[in-house]
């Protein structure tokens, strides 16, 4: 049966137009499949650059944890107290300094040089001295204690002096010296920490976003089974033995009469002293000494927390202050800056120092936590502005996109309605 001529003139006009259609619809889809991929791949390098821009950390700090009590035990303090020097010799300040110590071996009855500890038979150094900040000492040095500190999980009564004021800019070297075994480290010789306790409140360190890096190190027996629980990341940790290895004595005085410090930290400190706040010694650096013969024991390292490499990190990262300041980009002359060799600085930049000091971190501490770009430092006016515009140009369509939708659909309208009526002309 032949087809009328009008008839075939619409079925035309309607092959025509459902291409048309077809052609709309596939141009838009894969447009919006484009801009949903450019954000996913945008978000995920913002995420992957703050996970990996770890050199933007804007302060230090140190908590040392000497957790034996007794005379005997009078090495662990000596550990303690000898991390304690190192790190204010190399920048951190005392307000940037948790030490806990389990008892006062410098004021011992026993101790036959009173008010002083030693961690050499040569007696040349006096780690306690004048210049010593204790904030946690004898029955105060608990395993709760020690976890409120690390979450900041403590009574309004607490003292800031006692207060671990952290942010996540913060990087901190955790210490901890005493006897400890298999995944566990003794307190008082009462009770114990285990690694599943260290592990989870590191992990609450993260969550609250308290700290940016730690550097965990410890001395004690089978010292690497207490960070082999650890899952938070950016943890570097190290330890002074192997399961089932004991960690031994470096030397003792015959005049003091028990062993003066731990062949571990005897190891590390004596590595310490070698450098100075200007130190381009990296950790890979200091991980290298570690030697059987030297500390007696297997020293271990656990990196795969880590994500920066160690011989990109330096010493100083964690046993040294760091005096960072961030550049404000792109502000404009307002009531709330003012004039500084000639450029405007906003009276609210952030510039820290050696001398951060607690009382201006604890509002910090309680803050949102900053942007990272992938250098490592706060975007500056202009950059926020610029990702915010970008973010609303990917979230909705812009008023020019509305308009030429509008105009191709009243085009192709008047397009089809022409044909329509060429088709149905008689």
């Amino acid at each position: 049966m032949a087809i009328s001529k009008p008839l075939r003139r619409l079925l035309l006009v309607l092959a025509l137009a459902f291409t048309y259609v077809v052609y709309d619809f596939a141009s838009e889809y894969y447009a919006a499949q484009s801009a949903d991929a450019s954000a996913e791949s945008g978000v995920e390098a913002f995420f992957s650059a703050r996970r990996h821009a770890r050199q933007g950390h804007t302060n230090n700090w140190a908590v040392l944890v000497c957790s034996s009590r007794y005379w005997f035990n009078y090495r662990h303090m000596a550990n303690a107290l000898g991390m304690y020097r190192t790190v204010k010799r190399l920048g951190i300040p005392d307000s940037n300094i948790i030490l806990m110590l389990a008892d006062d071996a410098a004021c011992n009855s026993r101790n036959k040089f009173p008010g002083s500890v030693y961690a050499n038979k040569g007696r040349g150094l006096d780690l306690y001295g004048d210049n010593i900040e204790v904030d946690y000492r004898g029955y105060e040095v608990t395993v709760e204690n020690f976890i409120r500190v690390l979450t900041g999980r403590v009574a309004d009564s607490v003292p800031r002096s006692k207060r671990l004021l952290t942010d996540d800019r913060s990087n901190i070297f955790l210490y901890m010296t005493g006897h400890g075994g298999n995944e566990f480290l003794k307190f008082q010789d009462n009770e114990e920490i285990s690694a599943f306790d260290l592990a989870d409140a590191i992990e609450q360190m993260w969550q609250k976003k308290r700290y940016n890096e730690i550097f965990f190190m410890i001395d004690t027996c089978q010292a690497n089974t207490m960070y082999s629980k650890l899952y938070s990341p950016n943890i570097l940790a190290t330890g002074s033995a192997q399961l089932n290895e004991n960690s031994y004595s470096h030397e003792n005085d015959q005049d003091i009469g028990v062993a003066v410090i731990d062949s571990f930290t005897h190891h590390s400190l004596q590595y310490l002293e070698g450098v100075n706040k200007t130190t381009r010694k990296t950790m890979d650096d200091f991980f290298s000494t570690y030697s059987y013969d030297r500390i007696k024991s297997t020293a271990g390292v656990r990196t795969d927390l880590f994500y920066r490499r160690l011989n990109e990190t330096l010493l100083t990262d964690f046993f040294g202050g760091v005096a960072q300041v961030e550049s404000v980009e792109d502000i404009p002359n307002s009531d709330d800056t003012r004039t500084a060799s000639g450029s405007q600085i906003p009276l609210n930049a952030e510039s820290s120092t050696t001398h951060h000091v607690k009382d201006n971190r604890e509002a910090s501490s309680m803050a949102d936590a900053p942007e990272l770009n992938p250098t490592g430092t706060s975007p500056s006016p202009s950059n926020l502005n610029r990702r915010k515009s970008q973010l609303q140009k990917v979230q909705k369509p812009s008023s020019m996109d509305d308009w030429r939708r509008g105009m191709k659909l009243w085009g192709a309208s008047a397009v089809i309605g022409g044909l329509l009526l060429w088709a149905l002309r008689s």
